[in-house]
Parts: C-alpha cells; sequence; structure tokens
C-alpha cells in the first residue's frame, strides 16, 4: 500500500468511528468543500497581501467588540443545544476568550546581526486552515481560533461538531459580519455548513489545506495527525490535584470545587482526580462541603452512580458528560440543594472514576499516606499525557518536585486548573492545548510556520 492509500484509508477508519455523533440525514448531505477552500485561498492571498499588522489589529479589535454583546446569548445557545455545561461558566469562558486571546501584538520577529550579515526570523502563515470545532466548547474555541489565525495572516474553515452546528455556525456569522463591514476579503473565515463524514474527510484531504487544527476526541486528533498535513493537536487529559499536608485548606477546598465544577467539567484542564495526604483529608473534605461539595458515601448509591455514568466498558456515557451534578444525582434518586455543584466520592486509584476522563461533575478522592505516594500516584493517573496538572501546598521543594517529574504543559499551584486558560489570572486565553503535537497553549504563533531571510555581507552600524 503506498503511503497515500495508508494515510486515507486511517482517516476513513477514524472518520467512521466519529458516524455515531452525526445524524443519518446529516450523513448524506454533501457541500461543495472545493468552493469553500477555493474562497479561502483567495482570500487569504487578499490577506496577507494587504492587511498588515496594524489593519490586522483595529480588525480584530472590532470582532472583539461586536462580540461582546453576543456573550450571554451564545452561552446560552451551546447549553440549549449542546445539554452540556452551565450558563453561568460559559459566560466567564466567552468573555475572557473575547477579551484575551492573543491578536498579532503576540508576533514578534527574531533578529540576528554580526559581522557576517544579517539574519531575520518571521512568522509566516501557512494559508488555508481546517479547524476541527468540539462541542464541549464550541463558540469559545471559534472565537480563540479564528483571532490566532487570521492575527498569523491565515484563513481558516471551520468543521464544527454535529452536536453543536447552530451554535458554532453563528458565532461565525457574526465574525463574519464584522470582517465585511471592515472591508476583509470575503471567505477569510468560514464553516461547513453540513457537518458530515464525506465533508470532514475531503476537507482534511484538501490539497489546498495546509495546517489542520483539531480540537476534540482521540479519534478527530488522531485522523488530524495521519493526515499527512502539518496538525495542531489537542490532545486527551485527566488532570490530576494533589493536596498536600503543608496546603491552606481554605484556599484548597474552594479552588478545588471551583475547579472541577467549572462548566460541569468539560474543559480538558479540569481536575479530574483528587489525591489528598491522610491526615488532612476529612478537613479538606469539610471545605469542600463549604463550597458545593457533595459526598455520596453509601455503597449501594456509589454503585447506581456507576451504572448511571459508565457504560458497561467502564467509559463515560455521554448521556451525563457536561451534566449538572443536581441532574446526575437526581437520576440515582437523591435530591439536593441546587448549591450543589460537585460530587465527590472516595475510591482507589484503580477505579474507572480515576482512572477515566469523565468530563462530567464527579471528583474520585483517593487518600495517600504521604505527598510522595502522592505524586507518584498523580504521574500513574495522568498516564503520560503530560497535558494539565494542580498542586495546593505551600512547600517549595513538593511545588518544584511535582512540576518537574509530571512535565505537563499547564501546572497550576494553589489556584483552580481553568486559571491557565486565562480565566482569573493574568495567563492569556488559550482554547486549543496542542499536548499531542507539542505547541501546548497555542497562540497566533501557534498557526504560523517559520521563515529566515539572510543577509550576506555586514550590516551593521557599530
Amino acid at each position: 500500500m503506498t503511503q497515500s492509500a495508508d494515510i486515507q484509508s486511517i482517516v476513513q477508519q477514524v472518520l467512521l468511528k466519529l458516524s455515531d455523533t452525526i445524524s443519518e440525514p446529516q450523513r448524506g448531505s454533501v457541500c461543495d468543500v472545493d468552493k469553500y477552500v477555493a474562497d479561502s485561498v483567495k482570500a487569504q492571498e487578499v490577506w496577507h497581501r494587504d492587511f498588515g499588522l496594524d489593519r490586522r489589529c483595529q480588525i480584530i479589535e472590532e470582532i472583539r467588540a461586536d462580540l461582546r454583546p453576543h456573550v450571554e446569548s451564545l452561552a446560552r445557545m451551546a447549553v440549549e443545544e449542546t445539554g452540556m455545561g452551565n450558563l453561568r461558566d460559559k459566560i466567564i469562558k466567552k468573555s475572557v476568550t473575547i477579551e484575551k486571546t492573543p491578536g498579532p501584538q503576540s508576533i514578534k520577529p527574531n533578529a540576528i546581526s554580526g559581522d557576517r550579515g544579517l539574519v531575520l526570523e518571521e512568522h509566516a502563515p501557512y494559508g488555508v486552515i481546517a479547524s476541527i470545532i468540539p462541542c464541549t466548547n464550541p463558540a469559545a474555541t471559534v472565537i480563540h481560533n479564528a483571532i490566532c489565525m487570521i492575527a498569523g495572516g491565515n484563513s481558516v474553515i471551520f468543521a464544527p461538531h454535529p452536536k453543536a452546528l447552530n451554535v458554532s455556525l453563528h458565532t461565525v456569522q457574526i465574525i463574519c459580519q464584522t470582517l465585511a463591514a471592515c472591508g476583509a476579503p470575503d471567505g477569510l473565515v468560514s464553516a461547513l455548513t453540513e457537518p458530515s463524514m464525506e465533508n470532514l474527510g475531503k476537507l482534511m484531504k484538501h490539497p489546498q489545506v495546509k495546517l489542520i487544527s483539531a480540537t476534540g476526541g482521540p479519534g478527530v486528533v488522531q485522523a488530524a495527525l495521519t493526515s499527512g498535513k502539518p496538525a495542531v493537536g489537542a490532545g486527551p487529559g485527566n488532570p490530576p490535584v494533589v493536596v498536600d499536608e503543608t496546603a491552606n485548606l481554605d484556599i484548597a477546598g474552594k479552588g478545588v470545587v471551583d475547579g472541577a465544577s467549572f462548566d460541569n467539567n468539560l474543559l480538558c484542564v479540569c481536575e479530574k482526580e483528587l489525591i489528598v495526604v491522610n491526615c488532612v483529608a476529612d478537613e479538606l473534605k469539610k471545605r469542600m462541603f463549604e463550597n458545593g461539595a457533595y459526598e455520596l458515601k453509601d455503597k449501594k448509591e456509589i454503585e447506581l452512580l456507576e451504572r448511571t455514568v459508565l457504560n458497561e466498558d467502564h467509559t463515560p456515557n455521554k448521556n451525563f458528560v457536561g451534566k449538572d451534578a443536581t441532574y446526575i444525582l437526581e437520576k440515582i434518586g437523591l435530591k439536593v440543594p441546587a448549591s450543589v455543584r460537585l460530587i465527590i466520592v472516595e475510591t482507589t486509584e484503580d477505579h474507572p472514576f480515576a482512572q477515566e476522563e469523565l468530563l462530567m461533575p464527579v471528583l474520585p478522592l483517593i487518600r495517600v499516606a504521604d505527598f510522595d505516594d502522592g505524586l507518584a500516584m498523580a504521574l500513574r493517573l495522568e498516564h503520560g499525557f503530560r497535558h494539565s496538572a494542580v498542586i495546593y501546598s505551600t512547600n517549595i521543594d513538593h511545588m518544584s518536585r511535582m512540576a518537574h517529574e509530571i512535565d505537563t504543559t499547564m501546572f497550576v499551584k494553589n489556584a483552580p486548573a481553568y486559571c491557565s486558560l486565562g480565566a482569573d489570572s493574568d495567563c492569556p486565553v488559550t482554547l486549543t492545548i496542542a499536548t499531542a503535537t507539542g505547541q501546548g497553549a497555542t497562540s497566533p504563533e501557534s498557526f504560523c510556520r517559520m521563515r529566515r531571510c539572510v543577509l550576506s555581507g555586514a550590516f551593521r552600524i557599530i
């Protein structure tokens, strides 16, 4: 089998695995992918040639201004269409994405001069980018990627998830209206209106698509990585949070609940398992109860929860991904106050709640004898994804050791994991965390290629 045929076969296999998320009528729907790409190519050439950095900055500021009035409506659309997450946190997520996603200002050249001449390194666009959008963070990912990609001089064609088609298309429409009003070329930002397997495959394999950005499940990322094109792949995570015996338990109790319940745990960085040194575990739980956590202790209730939110193969039941904690508890016959945001269950390390990325507000709590045991367990449960991890501690050595040994792209100390994305922190916003392909927290530079221009001969003035 040739390399081209092999790539095509792999992509087709991955697309078939995605077919259960696409309704039958949509599988037969075909849009003119070739025209989308042709329009995008023309738009990118004009954008790169005629719109310099200053003009791009002005237009992106207009995009931010025009998106602000739509924050709540987009958040509401995302919750209603996908049935996942919660309105309050989606509003926060979209607001910080609009305000803090880096623009063209973040793109910096590198210059080297010496006796033998001048070297100038610049970030240049790839051209047309295909961006696959998840249902977990549809509008926010569109906003982040659109700003970053056009800031770098690219055009982008979004491929929305079928479960979030309307909110994704509406977000693109708002951005396109602003671009048109600013005189930007038509087709600079667009989206496939028919999320079929055939259309996604054609887009990914199109020869004039120069880069694929994939945010979503392992299947989507694998398809991007095996497409034969450069890729920005946001891989899976299973972020542990370690609380040692020196931690400020008031800060830890609130921070763990806030982080693990944020948007009902849909964010890939959200805390997925809690590892606590035994001598402070009971006190930590008290602080968590004060901040909206609810613990299941009854063995039968725990078993019922397991049967409810897990499939027979112990993978997460998609019907409960991103659902409210109160909704999940109601399904097992428990009525709790509306203030409950997070369900905690004491488990062992080998429990599916700890091993699997649930993407729901169910947090396993595992006791350990000391920090050494906790760090070793965190390394095992993170599965080597090198995605995200959190520690609550006042011991500098513990914080430094965990940062070094777990080696994750995102590492947060004494705060919720979402701080690494720019919420409630000074970080620039990123919604695509490219662990699989190494770019890490993405920015406009992540969607550019480095070009080097060399001028031979002396050019210095000193």
